[in-house]
């Protein structure tokens, strides 16, 4: 599963300390042509060749919209929809989940879910934690406010931001149960003996060798016949603002290599030519699983 966090280049988490919310609508806005240029190149990647049609299907993947995005862009929502992919929530503001008060992320997560719905006129069944980060509370009010699956965990302990919920296995595919009424996609790392590496996408596919990243998603597959991964639409953007002042670390993981995102992920497609890529709503589906649980 290709998963798509529909974000701009001033919103990631990195760049709060430089970029405040009250200055992202006076920021030269990319992610309208960012997410086009992902939606263009699925088409193509998933399209008939010469050859005949792509063994594995045409692409589908999950787009976890920013409800501030949707407000501005809701064509670009409703081009997502319409292409066949899935619309998702990635809340409204992006805020770090489990740093809202209660009230706080109720209200983003409905005021996001509602936007989204209004403009492609059908349920909108998942959500996205910023910055993966989730916790017992948030998928409390994830199903309180009627969200059916989450797609938030990140195992790899390395990053501070990321949260933390109970899971286990539900017997079919990668799909978790959680202790609330929804399901859980968690994003695929790779696991030697007890450490995990992070392999779920973003950075980490920008710098691990292509060649690399593909073995390693071939193995998960092999083990757990499922792999989601994430980008971001600025991932491929190497023209976009270079942000000052900001620590050297969060530059190089944000910057790296993003020259190369979209030529990665074509012969990372072309060597998986024969593996279907889904919604990760299709997917629950699929594994003919009921949202209600």
């Amino acid at each position: 599963m290709l998963t798509i966090d529909v974000e701009d280049w001033f919103q990631v988490e990195n760049f709060k300390g430089s970029i405040p919310l009250s200055s992202w609508s006076s920021c030269e806005s990319r992610v309208e042509k960012n997410t086009h240029l992902f939606l263009d190149f699925l088409d193509i990647a998933g399209s008939e060749t010469g050859n005949g049609k792509r063994p594995g299907g045409p692409l589908r993947a999950t787009f976890f919209v920013l409800g501030w995005v949707a407000e501005r862009f809701p064509g670009l929502v409703r081009e997502i929809q319409a292409r066949g992919h899935e619309v998702a929530s990635h809340g409204f503001h992006h805020n770090l989940s489990n740093r809202c008060s209660a009230e706080e992320l109720k209200k983003d997560l409905w005021q996001s879910k509602k936007i989204l719905e209004d403009i492609v006129g059908c349920a909108v069944e998942g959500y996205r934690a910023p910055s993966f980060s989730i916790n017992e509370e948030v998928l409390g009010i994830l199903e309180e406010c009627g969200y059916s699956y989450d797609s938030s965990f990140n195992s790899f302990a390395g990053n501070k931001r990321y949260g933390n919920i109970r899971i286990s296995p539900n017997g079919k595919g990668i799909v978790c149960k959680t202790i609330r009424n929804i399901y859980e996609l968690p994003i695929s790392n790779f696991q030697i003996g007890r450490y995990i590496v992070p392999t779920g996408g973003g950075a980490y596919f920008r710098l691990i060798p292509v060649r690399v990243f593909e073995k390693i998603v071939q193995s998960v597959l092999k083990l757990k016949n499922a792999y989601l991964f994430y980008l971001h639409p600025w991932e491929a953007d190497p023209g976009q603002p270079k942000v000052k002042g900001v620590p050297a670390f969060l530059r190089f993981r944000h910057y790296t290599n993003i020259s190369m995102t979209l030529s990665k992920l074509s012969f990372l497609i072309d060597r998986l030519k024969d593996v279907s890529f889904i919604s990760c709503g299709g997917y629950i589906r699929q594994m003919q699983l009921d949202y209600s649980n």
